[in-house]
């Protein structure tokens, strides 16, 4: 029993002297790693590949917090890259609260002085019709990786804008209106026959009441 005491109040005595070192090299962890209090960040930064009017853009949000004046850059810029190549798109100059809010076109889109688009990536206008490229940026609707960079940086989602019934980011090349999906239009245009499943529903409807009246008249008898 004793022996048991004993061996307790040594490993408490061990433990209690380790609590300063132990102490001392939390509070030097937690204030060695740069940007842990967020006084030097992009975080909260955001990028979205957006379809308008069928014109791909990219429109960002720059946020810079640099609490103490370590930014030696206040110009943002986007890298995009698949692995084997990459562009830079310049957004611009941050404003005095380190803010930048804007849109800007998808490398490779273009468009005419109203608005209307003239061009796509990865598409090109060949012979008076539009043909699948792989130049012109193609590599850019794929698989990529974003990043915002000002003089810190910060990795961001971004992929090219799908189309959808409201909007296509690419050329017309159906004969349909821009914007309407095809696709779309199988399942829910004129093509679709709806009589045989009216007239079928009609029959089971008929079936049903006929076999409602014979249980009546039998209960009745």
């Amino acid at each position: 029993m004793k022996k048991s005491v004993f061996a307790r109040a040594l490993f408490a005595g061990i433990l209690l002297l380790s609590l300063p070192t132990a102490a001392h090299a939390a509070t030097e962890d937690d204030g060695y790693t740069p940007g842990v209090d967020g006084s030097f960040t992009l975080a909260g930064s955001e990028v979205a590949g957006v379809c308008d009017n069928d014109v791909p853009w990219i429109e960002y949000s720059v946020v810079l917090t640099d609490t103490n004046n370590k930014a030696t850059n206040h110009t943002a810029s986007l890298v995009l890259s698949n692995g084997s190549q990459s562009t830079t798109i310049q957004l611009g100059a941050l404003d005095a609260d380190g803010h930048l809010d804007g849109r800007i076109l998808w490398p490779g889109a273009s468009i005419a002085a109203d608005g209307t688009p003239t061009g796509w990536p990865g598409w090109a206008f060949v012979d008076g019709s539009w043909v699948e490229t792989n130049d012109n940026f193609a590599w850019t609707r794929g698989d990529i990786s974003a990043k915002v960079v000002v003089n810190p940086e910060i990795a961001v989602a971004l992929s090219y804008p799908p189309s959808s019934p409201y909007c296509s980011a690419r050329p017309d090349i159906t004969g349909e209106p821009a914007g309407v999906d095809s696709e779309v239009l199988a399942v829910t245009g004129s093509d679709f026959d709806a009589l045989p499943f009216v007239v079928g529903g009609g029959a089971v409807l008929l079936v049903g009441a006929g076999l409602l009246v014979a249980g009546r008249r039998r209960r009745t008898n």
